[in-house]
């Protein structure tokens, strides 16, 4: 053999040396990475093999709750809150006094958070109120005895959840990956100020079972290292983006950083299922002439008796009056007296003001885009908001009354034809089956409903 083919010959044994180390690498890197489209590793550990649906007993929830506060707040949870068929507890942060005992068994089941003074003194944490937050998780999954569960919600003491709807949602997903859903703040600077990449814990977040099992298991040591932060969502986000995972934003989750009249919002909800509702306190009563809790009430109601098309808009058009209609089914339903594209009845009217910061302060507020209220009797809606919802044989019929009358002139001058202001009542009629929707940014299917005034 020649000098050059044994160069040769080493070259070629060097080559194949490098291919082989960088198959074995890709294979493991590779292998390393669930096959499904979840960018993140299973734990180790066995995991759920059921392949039944997932059902409400599939979920626990965990809210973390303020003795003070309670009495007051009880109702939002009491609205939603199914005894002996949610599962889930209360966290209060001491135990309860007199005044609430003996507990209501239409509350959830409650414990007092853990003391965790010496935590607190070994990490000088900057908000100790904060890291009791977080450290609710792993108490729910140390507390926790069904071994059924699929997925945890974590939430506030006043939040709203819509159950049905989110055992819908979360039965699309395979509960065995790492899963973070939660929703943003409405308010831009919220996002801002914490986080882009974080779920705001009053409109609540979801975790699957694996992710905050292995959260729970690294809890004491990620309070540890995040024990300067200063906000329980952020600290949370932190402690599970060090287990590689990111949230998964929901439009459905809303936190409600905004004040006053949300009435504008809620009747352009976004297309997509509505999970929650949060800070009612700092908000106006969903219905006129009814307090926050009546509001509540209420609107479950109509949650009752469909919650897929629960403020789900639909937006139709009356040709020979020259009417268009915007219905957010089981909530309010406006007319307006000219033909108005749906993409302008898709932004919410802007009856709320921003949550925090200079209200003069030159926009963006939110994270959509609004319309401002008009005096124009071309632009301004007739208002009308939901009095009752009954089931008819072959459907439901929803029945909506005016709220005031509107004050302005009809839409083009003197035509009388063209105003609405004749009309006190609307009658929705709804078929039984149903709304079907893709929520993957896909093309919405709408079923029209029958209007009746």
């Amino acid at each position: 053999m020649t000098s050059s083919d044994k160069i040769s010959a080493n070259n070629l044994w060097k080559l194949l040396l490098v291919l082989g180390l960088l198959t074995y690498l890709i294979f493991n890197i590779h292998s390393s990475f669930p096959s499904r489209s979840s960018s993140f590793p299973e734990t180790s550990e066995s995991l759920p093999t059921n392949s039944t649906p997932t059902d409400l007993s599939h979920l626990v929830f965990g809210l973390l709750g303020s003795e003070h506060a309670w009495q007051q707040r009880r109702a939002y949870i009491e609205s939603w809150w199914r005894p002996n068929t949610t599962h889930g507890l209360l966290y209060l942060d001491k135990p309860p006094t007199a005044e609430l005992l003996p507990w209501s068994a239409a509350s959830p089941r409650y414990r007092v958070s853990d003391d965790l003074t010496k935590l607190l003194r070994q990490t000088d944490a900057r908000a100790p109120v904060m890291i009791r937050m977080v450290h609710g998780i792993m108490e729910v999954m140390r507390d926790q005895v069904d071994n059924n569960v699929r997925w945890v919600v974590m939430g506030d003491d006043d939040s709203v959840f819509f159950v049905d709807n989110m055992v819908e949602l979360l039965a699309r997903y395979d509960h065995r990956e790492y899963y973070y859903f939660g929703g943003q703040s409405e308010f831009i600077m919220s996002n801002f100020w914490f986080s882009f990449n974080q779920g705001f814990g009053g409109a609540g977040f979801i975790l699957s079972y694996p992710l905050a099992k292995a959260l729970a298991r690294d809890m004491d040591n990620c309070l540890r290292r995040h024990a300067q932060a200063t906000s329980a969502d952020f600290i949370t986000m932190l402690c599970i983006a060090d287990l590689g995972v990111n949230v998964t934003p929901l439009k459905g989750l809303h936190q409600i950083d905004l004040r006053g009249d949300i009435s504008g919002f809620l009747s352009s909800h976004p297309k997509f299922p509505l999970l929650s509702l949060h800070h009612l306190d700092a908000v106006d009563p969903f219905f006129p002439k009814m307090d926050r809790f009546e509001s509540t009430r209420h609107l479950m109601k109509a949650a009752a008796a469909d919650h897929s098309r629960l403020l789900q808009q639909t937006i139709c058009h009356h040709r020979r009056r020259n009417w268009s209609f915007s219905v957010s089914w089981g909530y309010s339903l406006h007319i307006y007296e000219r033909i108005m594209p749906r993409s302008h009845l898709q932004n919410p009217i802007e009856t709320f003001s921003p949550w925090g910061g200079d209200p003069d302060a030159p926009p963006p507020h939110y994270m959509f885009n609004t319309r401002l209220p008009s005096n124009d009797s071309c632009e301004a809606p007739h208002v009308f908001y939901l009095r009752k919802v009954s089931n008819a044989s072959t459907g439901i019929l929803t029945t909506y009354t005016r709220a005031a009358a509107r004050g302005l002139p009809p839409c083009g001058g003197g035509r009388r034809r063209s105003s609405a202001d004749f009309v006190s009542e609307i009658r929705v009629f709804s078929p039984k089956t149903k709304r079907k929707e893709v929520i993957f940014g896909l093309r919405m299917h709408v079923q029209l409903n029958y209007i009746y005034f």
